[in-house]
């Protein structure tokens, strides 16, 4: 009798069971990063100036800022760093962010509070009067909001 009509069973055999182990790995990993349950819908507001972006939870649901990315984009340049929401001390930020981006706070962002913070000079490209600041945020890899303010001078 030969081995010889074996090998190939035995490949085959070993090539599923690493494929079902990598598609398990991968499945995995994707049902980690995205959010359980229904998209939040939620009004928010942005407000800039030099010094700090403000937004504001206008009204809907409640939104745990753990679970939410904050894109900021300059008359459409990305912002060199981006701010980790929730934050104390960041690079690219100034130290101390208010309302529930702050990680001392309460994570939950409800309606009628404002988060705010504010990018330090070191960030490129900078923000100066006039500039347009986008600010896009995401729950997981799905889109939340998409803010726009136009930069006013003055440090509020």
């Amino acid at each position: 009798m030969s081995d010889r009509a074996s090998v190939p069973a035995v490949a085959t055999a070993t090539l599923l069971a690493a494929t079902i182990l990598l598609g398990a790995a991968v499945c995995a990993a994707t049902l980690e990063t995205v959010p359980e349950g229904p998209q939040p819908s939620a009004a928010l507001s942005l407000s800039a100036s030099e010094s700090r972006l403000s937004l504001v939870h206008r009204g809907g649901d409640a939104l745990d800022v753990r679970t939410l990315r904050l894109r900021v984009r300059v008359d459409g340049v990305l912002l060199a760093r981006q701010p980790p929401v929730p934050f104390f001390s960041a690079r690219g930020f100034v130290s101390g962010p208010t309302g529930p981006f702050n990680a001392a706070s309460d994570p939950t962002w409800t309606a009628g509070e404002t988060a705010t913070l504010r990018v330090a000079g070191t960030n490129d490209p900078p923000i100066r009067p006039g500039a347009r600041v986008t600010v896009r945020i995401y729950r997981g890899d799905r889109p939340l909001a998409a803010l726009s303010a136009t930069v006013r001078s003055g440090t509020g």
